[in-house]
């Protein structure tokens, strides 16, 4: 390492491919003939690509990109559904050397545009359409809008995945299969720096313009393939199943890039996880076998609330190792993973790291020696991993006592920088506490050193004087028996600052009542204390929630504070918003008939 703080550099000199590392390698060995991807659409349709057809498409893809005019160090924007073609043009991309960034295909116009203007692509690649709940995604259609604010593109390509009429404007736009009629079978991988950019990945937007986060290539692969081992136990038969999207960290990571670089079979499924029905990731695993299991804990408490009924329909005894990512995992939901989906049988993962740290920092690790594990804890910093939980004064606090997640030096899948902004990189992480990295998360520490983690520093409410973490209250309202999901707001007031407001998802079988919205106070009272007594809970059907699964407060908020709402380009499902008004409004009838 090359430390000149803030700034790392790993293994610098050395010379390697990304595309090569994941793909080349394993035609030299019987892997060539192994599954490389199963891949699942939403109405049904699949497809099973052996490494040596990957290694084909993916030569032939990097042969479409060079003839259109993309070297070494040129950009290219990739803004897809979960279909083969985005993993494929990701390992294309960086066989010829040109970092990727990947837009979340959830994404609106302006979200597009934004980022395609900052990294200046040369190449916008999309499709036609993408299926979400029975529905075409229009993806073309929002290319074609949002262009109309960008200069550097100069070609558009076009994937054909639902056969939906768009508009294709002439000398610009491409169908990739007239593309591939004319493509090479081999590109020879280009050599890239170890410090090279692999990808430039953009953070939300939600706190204003989104940071483009640039991982290198080196370090990048070299931690991300230890720590997927260590955590994971990747074995020559694993499948393995990461639900996120491609278009966020955990796509790259725990899609693409860790388990191709391992040989794994990897599963890539297109749609909704209860679409057409909430045993639709129970089919999934039982269609291939799959042994690694690896998403959220809103996905988990989700299909918590449709009851053990669709799961007992298959065979789910493949499984050997379940994971979670994306939020901290409330012990109920926990112990239902443990022992519902893994039998009892299978150790959960419950792992921490950011899009800003490239890989896992700290989770329970099989692959090199199981702890005891404790249901909502994410364990100990993976080996290499110097992490702590500090104070306001950057002191280590004692067990038990809440502070903030710093990590006290470099690690080899680090964020170089801040793509064009690094003052912006050197103010966000690193100037709280010099020399420490700044996560942004609460945390705390056991008597026995195990991590938990208490949400995100920035969701916080101040009640009459005291910090409490959204979701350490979340996490109290779902142990109660009656309730599955919760989501929990503050809002203004004269005398605390802030009072708690509670939305809360039933689970079947309990009807919504005053006598149980006075049980679920006192069980919070219980919990934590009095102070985190919420002022109302209101019961909703759904929540409002992007298409990866993180519950959009900020849009709660402001139904319930009567605030602009703002972007909903993310927004799952648009009910959502019209449920949690309607408890809201019906809850403060009720308040004045009183």
């Amino acid at each position: 390492m090359e430390w000149n703080p803030p700034f790392a550099r790993w293994f610098v000199g050395g010379k390697l491919n990304a595309s090569y590392i994941c793909v080349d390698v394993h035609m030299r060995s019987w892997r060539r003939n192994k599954v490389a991807l199963y891949w699942e659409g939403e109405p049904g349709d699949s497809r099973t690509l052996s490494y040596a057809e990957l290694y084909r498409e993916v030569n032939r893809y990097a042969s479409i990109l060079k003839k259109l005019g993309v070297g070494k160090g040129d950009r290219v924007a990739l803004y897809l559904p979960m279909i083969p073609e985005l993993p494929i043009f990701m390992l294309a991309c960086a066989r010829i050397g040109a970092p990727h960034t990947v837009v979340f295909s959830g994404f609106s116009t302006g979200a597009l545009a934004d980022r395609v203007n900052d990294v200046e692509a040369k190449i916008v690649v999309t499709a036609d359409g993408g299926y979400r709940r029975g529905k075409i995604l229009p993806l073309k259609k929002t290319v074609d809008e949002a262009l109309k604010t960008v200069k550097s593109v100069e070609k558009v390509i076009v994937v054909k995945r639902t056969g939906a009429e768009v508009h294709m404007e002439e000398g610009r736009d491409l169908w990739l299969h007239d593309l591939l009629r004319e493509a090479e079978n081999y590109v020879r991988p280009e050599p890239v720096d170890s410090t090279d950019p692999l990808y430039i990945l953009y953070t939300s937007g939600t706190t204003g313009k989104p940071k483009g986060i640039v991982h290198s290539t080196g370090g990048y692969l070299v931690f991300n393939h230890s720590m997927y081992q260590w955590v994971f136990n990747i074995k020559e038969d694993s499948v393995y199943w990461c639900t996120a999207d491609v278009g966020w960290v955990t796509g790259h990571s725990s899609i693409v890039y860790a388990p191709l670089s391992h040989g794994a079979s990897i599963v890539v499924y297109e749609g909704a996880p209860d679409y057409p029905a909430p045993d639709r990731w129970w089919s999934i695993i039982e269609k291939y076998r799959v042994t690694i299991f690896y998403t959220s804990p809103t996905a988990v408490r989700m299909f918590m609330r449709y009851g053990e009924q669709w799961i007992e329909k298959h065979d789910l005894s493949s499984l050997q190792v379940l994971g979670s990512v994306g939020e901290p995992i409330n012990p109920e939901a926990w112990l239902w993973y443990f022992e519902k989906i893994g039998r009892g049988r299978c150790p959960i993962v419950d792992t921490w790291w950011q899009t800003e740290t490239g890989g896992i920092m700290i989770s329970p690790a099989p692959g090199v020696g199981l702890v005891p594990l404790k249901p909502g804890s994410v364990t100990y910093p993976l080996p290499g991993i110097d992490a702590d939980v500090v104070d306001e004064e950057g002191r280590p606090c004692k067990p038990g006592v809440r502070g903030y997640l710093v990590i006290r030096r470099p690690w080899p899948g680090m964020l170089m920088t801040i793509y064009g902004n690094p003052e912006r990189y050197k103010k966000t992480y690193w100037s709280r506490y010099p020399g420490l990295y700044f996560a942004g998360d609460y945390a705390m520490k056991d008597e026995e050193g195990y991590f938990w983690l208490l949400g995100r520093a920035d969701e916080v409410l101040k009640i009459a004087g005291h910090r409490i973490g959204t979701a350490e209250i979340e996490s109290a309202v779902v142990e109660h028996p009656a309730v599955v999901e919760a989501a929990v707001i503050g809002k203004p007031d004269p005398v605390k600052g802030e009072t708690i407001l509670v939305f809360a998802i039933l689970k079947e079988g309990y009807e919504a009542s005053p006598k149980l919205a006075s049980e679920i106070k006192n069980h919070i009272r219980k919990v934590i204390g009095p102070v985190a007594t919420p002022e109302a809970i209101y019961f909703v059907r759904s929540l409002p929630k992007t298409r990866s699964g993180k519950i959009m407060r900020r849009v709660i908020k402001a139904v319930a504070l009567n605030t602009p709402i703002g972007d909903l380009s993310t927004l799952e499902d648009e009910a959502s918003v019209e449920d949690v008004r309607k408890a809201y409004e019906e809850f403060r009838k009720a308040m004045e008939g009183k």
